[in-house]
C-alpha cells in the first residue's frame, strides 16, 4: 500500500535487513518493492533521531515493533510518529492484545492508530476500528484481523497527512491495563478454573502454524508435561474432581473442569501431537496446582 501511494517511503526498519530475506517477510518483501532497509536496531542508537531530522522525514509509523522507541526519535519527524496498535486502548495496551482479550472472554475487539509519546500506548487516538470476537478464534486469526482493519487506519492516516489534518482525540476515560512479556499461570493450565476460562486460554495460546509468543498451555499427568493444543465447551456439568480425565468421545477426551467437562480435541506430548484419544485415558488425573511439576519426560 505505502510502495503505490504518491508518499516516499524514506526506509523500512525491521529485523532481517541486509540478511537476504526473502519471501513473505517485512524485510522480503521491502527488498522486492525496492524500499531502502534499515536494521531495526538503528532505532534505539545514539543520533538516530539527527538521521530523522537530516532525512525531513514526516512520519513515523510503528508497527508490531516490541522495543520502546527514545523519546527524542519519537519527536523527531515533522509531522509525528504513529504507532497501530492491536488493540483498544487504554483497556488493551502493551503486548499481546488480541490474546488477553480472548483470554478475558471479550466478544468484540478492535485496532487503534494513536499518536506516539514517551509512554507506551499513551498517546492521544487519531483513528480506531472495531472488530468482532468469534467463538472459534484464536491468537492467530484474532490478530489478523487486526491486521484487516489496520491497514484501512494506515491509509486514512495518509490522506489526512496530506491534507495537514490528523485527528487527535485523548484517550477514553476507563481502566489502563498495559500488559508485558507475562504470561497467564506462566503458561499453566489450572483445571481448577471454570471450562470456559481454559478454553479460552488454549484458545489465546493458539497460533499455528506460527510460533505462539505465550508458548503453548501445559498440564502435567504422571510426571508427563502435556500440552493441549485445541480444546472446546461441553455444557455438560461436572461433578468430578477437577483434572479428571473422563469419557471419550470419537478421537477427543473430557477433562474435568470446575464447573463443567472440557472436551479436550489434540494434545502434544514431547515433540509429537495426537488426537487427545490416544494420549489421554478415562480415570487419568491431571495434576493440580499445588502439586509439586514434574520435568518433562523425553520422549
Amino acid at each position: 500500500m505505502l510502495a503505490g501511494s504518491a508518499h516516499d517511503v524514506v526506509a523500512v526498519m525491521t529485523r532481517g535487513a541486509g540478511s537476504g530475506a526473502v519471501g513473505a517477510t517485512v524485510a522480503g518483501v521491502a527488498s522486492r518493492l525496492e524500499c531502502p532497509l534499515w536494521p531495526a536496531r538503528r532505532a534505539r542508537e545514539s543520533g538516530f533521531a539527527t538521521v530523522i531530522k537530516r532525512e525531513a522525514v514526516d512520519l513515523l509509523l510503528n508497527v508490531h515493533a516490541t522495543c520502546v522507541l527514545p523519546a527524542e526519535v519519537v519527536a523527531a519527524p515533522l509531522m509525528g510518529s504513529f504507532n497501530l496498535h492491536p488493540g483498544p486502548l487504554p483497556a488493551y495496551a502493551g503486548l499481546n492484545a488480541p490474546s488477553w482479550a480472548i483470554y478475558q472472554g471479550e466478544s468484540t475487539h478492535g485496532v487503534t492508530l494513536h499518536w506516539m509519546d514517551p509512554g507506551i500506548n499513551t498517546g492521544p487516538i487519531a483513528y480506531t476500528a472495531a472488530i468482532s470476537i468469534d467463538e472459534d478464534d484464536t491468537g492467530l486469526t484474532l490478530s489478523a484481523k487486526c491486521v484487516r482493519a489496520g491497514l484501512p487506519l494506515v491509509h486514512d492516516l495518509l490522506e489526512a497527512a496530506s491534507k495537514q489534518g490528523i485527528s487527535l482525540h485523548p484517550q477514553p476515560l476507563g481502566v489502563r491495563r498495559c500488559h508485558g512479556w507475562e504470561v497467564p499461570h506462566e503458561g499453566r493450565l489450572l483445571w481448577t478454573e471454570s471450562a470456559a476460562r481454559i478454553v479460552n486460554f488454549i484458545r489465546a495460546c493458539d497460533y499455528a502454524p506460527f510460533a505462539s509468543p505465550w508458548g503453548q498451555p501445559r498440564a502435567y499427568l504422571s510426571g508427563r508435561e502435556i500440552v493441549v493444543l485445541k480444546a472446546a465447551l461441553t455444557g455438560e456439568r461436572s461433578d468430578a474432581p477437577v483434572g479428571t480425565v473422563g469419557a471419550r468421545v470419537g478421537d477427543d477426551m473430557l477433562v474435568a473442569a470446575r464447573d463443567e467437562w472440557v472436551r479436550v480435541r489434540r494434545v502434544q506430548v514431547g515433540s509429537s501431537p495426537f488426537p487427545a484419544a490416544d494420549a489421554l485415558r478415562p480415570g487419568d488425573r491431571f495434576a493440580l496446582p499445588l502439586q509439586r511439576e514434574v520435568s518433562p519426560a523425553v520422549s
